[in-house]
């Protein structure tokens, strides 16, 4: 850059990235001596942007903390990254808000955007396609996710209005253990002392959040994602499924998901302990891995197994596809 305003640009962008910089090293990183550094803070001051200054052999220049620049500089680069997070938090359900606050700042953001990058950005987002279906939004609210992260990192207990599944309000006091994004939810795992257990909680149905007098200890072996995966698993459904997979651990653990169930050593392979509202879909599901397997329970699954694998036998006979076609549904 030989421009000194891009440089004065430049210098503001590398204060943005947070944290003191000596001066040497803007120097180094602009392309000039010490002394115009100097001069380029005094044309940021001038600006009304706040440049705090530090004397002394290691001295430099930092931001005021918490001071928010009115104008966003990014680079392509970051724009895209923005652009395409923003979308994928919208689609996922990872936001903390409803749909619109997303598509605001996906619109402020495009309108500081130059013409030709935003025009390019426009046509990835109506040419692109997705695999995942777009999740229903279930808002966490910002202050109810922030709070319960606040209280994790303190470890200060907190008092929270939950309403369970079946409606049933009640008010909770939580250790907090962590904090966990699963399948376009939010969760929060930890102690609850009104039922002296770990217990899980969806964030958005907490309908407040208030700080409490106590503090304590993390378990050292605890893990929130597992303890959130696996409790989504225990839901009590229709049916106890309990399979063998002629497979390892190790691959049933890389091919399943955590949700999918328990997981253990069986002389056989692996045993695959699980609840599931639908017999057809668990079918499927076992159908669909390749593996051999076993039914142990419920005996009505092996009957499912059979209707799929009678399914799979039909559509391989020749002209199947087209004496489908031909005939018509009976009434």
């Amino acid at each position: 850059m030989t421009r000194p305003t891009a440089r004065v640009l430049a210098m503001l962008e590398l204060l943005q990235a947070g944290g003191q910089r000596t001066v040497g090293e803007l120097a180094a990183r602009l392309g000039v001596d010490e002394r115009t550094v100097r001069r380029y803070a005094e044309h940021l001051a001038d600006l009304g942007i706040p440049i705090q200054s530090q004397r002394g052999r290691y001295g430099g220049y930092r931001l005021s903390p918490g001071y928010k620049l009115p104008p966003l500089m990014l680079t392509d680069d970051e724009a895209i990254a923005v652009v395409l997070g923003l979308t994928a938090a919208e689609r996922t359900g990872l936001a903390t808000t409803d749909n619109a606050a997303t598509a605001s700042a996906l619109a402020k953001v495009s309108r500081v955007l130059p013409r030709g990058l935003g025009e390019r950005l426009d046509s990835l987002l109506s040419t692109a396609q997705f695999t995942t279906p777009v999740r229903a939004p279930a808002p966490a609210g910002a202050d109810t996710l922030l709070g319960l992260a606040s209280a994790a990192q303190a470890r200060r207990t907190v008092v929270i209005a939950y309403t369970d599944w079946a409606g049933r309000e009640s008010r909770r006091e939580l250790d907090v253990y962590g904090l966990v994004f699963h399948s376009g939810r939010w969760y929060v795992s930890g102690h609850d002392h009104s039922r002296d257990d770990v217990r899980t909680f969806r964030l958005d149905r907490i309908a407040s959040l208030e700080q409490g007098a106590g503090c304590y200890v993390v378990p050292a072996d605890f893990d929130a994602t597992t303890q959130v995966t696996s409790g989504i698993a225990a839901v009590r459904w229709s049916h106890e499924v309990s399979v063998v997979l002629r497979t390892t651990l190790a691959e049933a653990g890389e091919r399943l998901p955590r949700s999918a169930g328990r997981l253990s050593e069986h002389a056989d392979g692996v045993l695959l302990e699980t609840r599931a509202e639908h017999l057809d879909g668990m079918a499927r599901m076992l159908a669909g891995l390749g593996w051999d397997f076993e039914v142990i329970t419920p005996a009505a699954l092996r009957e499912e197994v059979l209707a799929v694998a009678d399914r799979l036998r039909a559509s391989a006979a020749p002209g199947a596809v087209a004496g489908a076609i031909g005939t018509p549904p009976s009434g």
